[in-house]
């Protein structure tokens, strides 16, 4: 069922002297508002009538007309259905009418008790586009058109129209309607004016201090979403701030300056901190601060972390911890380090914000509130420290990652001069001795009538170039094996001597076989030297290589020293020093690498492949030990320097001979004369 006629115009028409002005909802919002409210807090029974065009306008104040159900009985409202509305007597009568009906296009509330009346019926008015490509208005931009009142005349009149309509809606309600209208006399006109001209001096304080009420707590709203939308531009900014930071550098010292200003000026605090930091750090230097106000600074200054409990709450919980007053908080008092702290740098107040990478900790943010006046942190200013340590972290795991790109860049840059060095030394090292070898088997396969004594010396020429491309070919695997781990280290506890007589008696027998003259050998180790605890085998090994690289790159007249002495009670220090051609400032650390040949592949005056000083360095590094060069230059002599850990415990079974072992850790490695003949280079 649907009536299409408009209450507005029948209200009109029985009351040709009224007349209509325009509302926008925000003013009939506040006055139906007012009129509900006036009804709550009376305690007379009264009728109430409301139209609320569709369904869901009526669930935004369902609860209110709950509780005025609880006042009177005689509460009737009408709506277009959507979801669930229908016609009902549970709670109030509820009337539903049809999408199409004129009741879906006016707003009414009538309210009558016997000694105050208020009455709102309106109907909306359509408002045509100026353009099609207009946007619709806003919902509280819409107008209405109508007439608020207390007359007592006007508010029965309009009741006796809504109530015909609840008739036709809802006949079974005849009877509640006739109450209704008996009770508010409502038939009979000469007694409704009479009533009309009781009520017109009618006191309208009580409804118009509601209204106000009303409208100051819509003020209050208001306000608070204008503080909202404030911090929300004002985070926003920051954000941007640190946002643009981030694109126009990808260093962390810029963007964490930039953040620490943004932020510490956007607060008005005393101080702002930004620092990297882990959870396992004992402290964090401070380099990046913010100063508010006439505070000390702490830029340079160690912060502790493992002995402050607010650092550790931050990582046991992974969130922030606020402290609003220090000489109240219990964190703090209890705790003899953090009153220092505080007491020291004057902080009052405390916020500790993490910076966090796939929940593990990587930075701080700090504020500080200093004076005697302690800060309450607001939930807008948590939010936003929170968003700004967001993007921390993530500038943070850019700057990295750019970072780890350019190591990787590099590491690829010496992969491929790695792969170019190999290729050209293997050329070299291979192919001479490969041509060496076939010229000798070919001489002695076409010549089977050649002198005893020169195919002796073909076997053994074509024999040593052999033994050289075999150690080639065992120094590419022992640095394959060192630098994949695959190594199993044989630790023992040995006595530094036996293994440099080793190391020595190998470097003299490689000597002889090759006809070659060795420089003055010089061993100047104390007698009480501490045993040392590693890999005997591993052990002679550098001490042969760093050995046979000084003879091969000092002269015959030249000297090579061999010292030894303790570094305090952990670890022992040796050193073989050289009167040789020495090295170039800035090639101290390259001479490590794989491949480095120093007077370059091809024209370079002694043998070897370039792998002897890069096995070295892995094996000491295998054994938690150190290696270096020094020199003072060219022609100045170098001085190889690696530490070998003490052996602490002097009951352990000491090795006599750290190469009567039946097995090596070096796989196929031989301990006969092909070792005397290693080629290790510089």
């Amino acid at each position: 069922m649907s009536i299409p006629t408009s209450v507005l115009e029948e209200l009109l028409h029985a009351l040709p002297l009224l007349r209509t002005q325009i509302y926008f909802k925000s003013s009939l919002t506040a006055l139906s508002h007012a009129m509900e409210d006036q009804v709550l807090a009376g305690v007379e029974p009264a009728l109430v009538i409301a139209c609320f065009q569709r369904e869901r306008f009526y669930r935004q104040e369902a609860h209110r007309y709950r509780r005025i159900s609880n006042k009177t009985d005689q509460v009737y409202v009408l709506a277009a259905p959507e979801t669930e509305f229908q016609n009902s007597s549970q709670i109030q009568e509820a009337i539903a009418f049809e999408p199409d009906d004129g009741l879906a296009k006016e707003w009414h509330l009538v309210v009558l008790a016997p000694n105050y009346s208020t009455c709102l019926v309106c109907r909306e008015k359509e408002v045509v586009p100026v353009k099609a490509s207009d946007l619709p208005s806003m919902d509280q931009s819409r107008r209405f058109e109508g007439i608020w009142t207390f007359d007592r005349q006007v508010s029965s009149t309009v009741a006796r129209l809504l109530l015909e309509r609840v008739r036709v809606y809802r006949p079974e309600l005849e009877e509640k309607i006739e109450r209704a209208i008996a009770t508010y006399r409502l038939s009979d006109t000469d007694k409704a004016l009479e009533a009309a001209a009781r009520f017109q001096d009618v006191d309208p304080g009580p409804f118009v201090q509601r209204l106000v009420t009303y409208l100051q707590a819509g003020q209050h709203k208001l306000v608070k979403t204008y503080r909202s939308m404030a911090a929300q531009e004002r985070r926003e900014r920051l954000v941007n701030s640190i946002t643009t930071a981030i694109r126009q550098s990808l260093n962390p010292a810029d963007i964490f300056q930039v953040a620490v200003r943004e932020l510490g000026g956007a607060l008005d605090v005393c101080r702002c901190l930004i620092y990297r930091c882990k959870a396992t750090d004992q402290e964090a230097a401070i380099a990046y601060e913010f100063l508010g106000r006439s505070v000390k600074s702490l830029t340079g200054e160690v912060w502790p972390l493992q002995e402050n409990p607010l650092f550790q709450e931050v990582v046991a919980s992974g969130e922030r911890v606020a402290v609003e007053n220090s000489s109240t908080d219990t964190r703090i008092t209890g705790s003899k380090r953090l009153r220092t702290l505080v007491q020291e740098w004057e902080i009052e107040s405390w916020l500790m914000v993490p910076v966090l990478y796939q929940n593990q900790l990587v930075g701080m943010v700090e504020l500080h509130h200093c004076g005697c006046e302690y800060r309450e942190w607001d939930a807008e200013e948590l939010t936003m420290v929170e968003a700004i340590a967001t993007q921390v972290g993530v500038a943070t795991l850019q700057a990295e990652a750019y970072a780890n790109l350019e190591d990787l860049n590099e590491q690829l840059a010496a992969l491929d001069r790695t792969r170019s060095n190999l290729i050209a030394i293997t050329g070299h090292e291979l192919r001479t001795p490969l041509s060496t070898i076939q010229v000798c088997l070919e001489s002695l396969a076409s010549d089977p009538d050649m002198p005893p004594e020169l195919r002796q010396v073909m076997l053994s020429t074509a024999l040593d170039d052999a033994e050289r491309m075999r150690t080639l070919v065992q120094d590419f695997l022992t640095l394959s094996r060192l630098e994949s781990g695959r190594v199993e280290w044989n630790t023992e506890v040995l006595p530094l001597h036996e293994c440099l007589s080793l190391a020595i008696s190998s470097v003299r027998t490689r000597a002889n076989s090759e006809a070659g003259a060795l420089p003055t050998l010089s061993l100047e180790v104390p007698e009480d030297l501490p045993l040392v605890r590693a890999d005997g085998e591993w052990l002679v090994e550098v001490l042969s290589k760093l050995i046979d690289n000084a003879c091969k790159f000092t002269p015959s007249g030249g000297k090579v020293t061999i010292l030894a002495q303790p570094l305090g009670d952990r670890e022992l220090e040796v050193k073989v020093a050289d009167t040789g051609r020495g090295i170039s400032s800035d090639r101290l650390e390259t001479v490590f690498d794989r491949f480095y040949q120093e007077e370059g592949a091809l024209r370079r005056s002694t043998g070897g492949t370039g792998l002897g000083l890069a096995i070295c360095r892995q094996i000491v590094t295998g054994w938690g030990g150190q290696i270096w060069a020094k020199s003072g230059g060219k022609d100045c002599g170098s001085q190889f320097h690696f530490t070998i850990p003490i052996a602490t415990d002097s009951s352990s079974e000491v090795t006599p001979n750290p190469r009567s072992k039946s097995k090596s850790p070096k796989g196929d490695r031989s301990s006969g004369s092909s070792r005397n003949r290693r080629t290790p280079i510089r």
